[in-house]
């Protein structure tokens, strides 16, 4: 995977997996929204695990090139909490919110990134 931004991605992925992200997935977005490149998508069973993930994902990103979000919405209740890397943006939902928002279902036209085998080939 040659694309920088393809790799943070997976690496928030992995991050997400690792503090116990439920149902991981990467949307290649950027073919049809201009705002950014990829989502990555978790969920938590409770607001704690969104706050550890949050954490994880922003940790990790960083220890692999220094980047930090330009943004972070949501540590406030912990419902839904947005990461904006500007190339990619991470959601780390509370498993209720995610099931409501099903942003998935929005994106079903996207491509999904396998970022588990990638993670697996880079770690």
């Amino acid at each position: 995977m040659a694309e920088p931004l393809a790799t943070l991605a997976t690496v928030a992925a992995a991050a997400a997996d690792a503090k116990q992200g439920q149902d991981t997935v990467v949307l290649t977005v950027g073919e049809v929204l201009a705002i950014t490149d990829y989502f990555v998508i978790t969920s938590a069973a409770n607001t704690r695990l969104v706050r550890t993930i949050a954490e994880e994902v922003e940790e990790r990103v960083a220890e692999a090139d220094g980047t930090r979000p330009t943004s972070i919405e949501g540590l406030d209740d912990l419902r839904w909490v947005l990461m904006d890397y500007a190339g990619f943006v991470v959601h780390v939902f509370l498993e209720e919110t995610r099931r409501y928002y099903d942003l998935e279902r929005l994106w079903a036209d996207v491509p999904r990134l396998d970022w588990a085998d990638q993670a697996a080939r880079s770690g």
